[in-house]
């Protein structure tokens, strides 16, 4: 049974343990070392491995300490540049070329983001579950069958966002930047209306906006378009959740 722990969600930081009950992993590691071992009760000899979507600095501040730590990181040739680093701990990834942690078979993809080479991950275990996970991300070429977990960016609203531009909150060269490298409440939508949800157990919706979203309208949405269990990652950990 896969379970999903939120350390930290957002612009100032993201790290999530996520587990199938024998093979317990980090997806990103986006906030500072020291809080990583508090949350998990200093048992980050546990982890199997980090998974790494792209190099920015609220996915990866703490990929140096991990890796100091003996845990195996992966990430594509691109971020691993662009982030400097190098070490037998570093193992590198390539889309659409399956690899195996534990119990875990990963399937990286291809996602749209202002980084260098940023990726998704889909993870499947030995129990028939799978994971998605994908963040930072404007859009999704790909379609998925047979998912039971869903993590997903969703970071803002057009009309909020659209808002606060002529509010004068957002300048609109920001906005433009979302644009191109943030996952819409309206594309999330319609990207899960695009694939099989039939198995769906719970969806995540992470990575909101301070400014530019609204928690109880997003969850509230996703839940009526999907029928399934919506939980929102917050900032420090906290989940707000939103079930039948």
């Amino acid at each position: 049974m896969i379970d999903i722990q939120v350390l930290a969600s957002g612009s100032k930081g993201n790290c999530y343990r996520v587990t199938d009950g024998s093979t317990p992993l980090l997806l990103e590691c986006g906030i500072p070392y020291k809080e990583i071992q508090k949350t998990l009760n200093f048992r980050v000899s546990e982890i199997a491995g980090c998974l790494v979507s792209h190099e920015h600095q609220d996915h990866a501040k703490a990929i140096k300490d991990i890796m100091k730590a003996g845990i195996d990181c992966y990430m594509s040739r691109g971020t691993a540049e662009a982030l400097g680093i190098s070490g037998h701990r570093l193992n590198i990834i390539k889309a659409k070329q399956q690899f195996r942690i534990g119990t875990w078979a990963i399937l990286p993809f291809e996602t749209q983001h202002d980084a260098v080479e940023p990726v998704g991950f889909l993870l499947a275990n030995s129990a028939g579950e799978k994971l998605l996970y994908a963040t930072d991300t404007y859009y999704i070429r790909y379609r998925f069958k047979g998912l039971t977990h869903v993590m997903v960016e969703c970071n803002y609203s057009l009309d909020i966002l659209r808002a606060n531009v002529e509010a004068g909150v957002i300048e609109p060269v920001l906005k433009n930047r979302i644009l191109k490298s943030h996952f819409s409440l309206e594309n999330v939508k319609e990207f899960l209306k695009a694939n099989d949800l039939g198995k769906v157990q719970e969806i995540w919706l992470l990575h909101l906006s301070d400014n530019n979203s609204d928690s109880e309208r997003f969850k509230r949405e996703v839940m009526e378009l999907t029928g399934k269990p919506v939980y929102i990652a917050l900032e420090k950990g906290e989940i707000d959740a939103y079930t039948l």
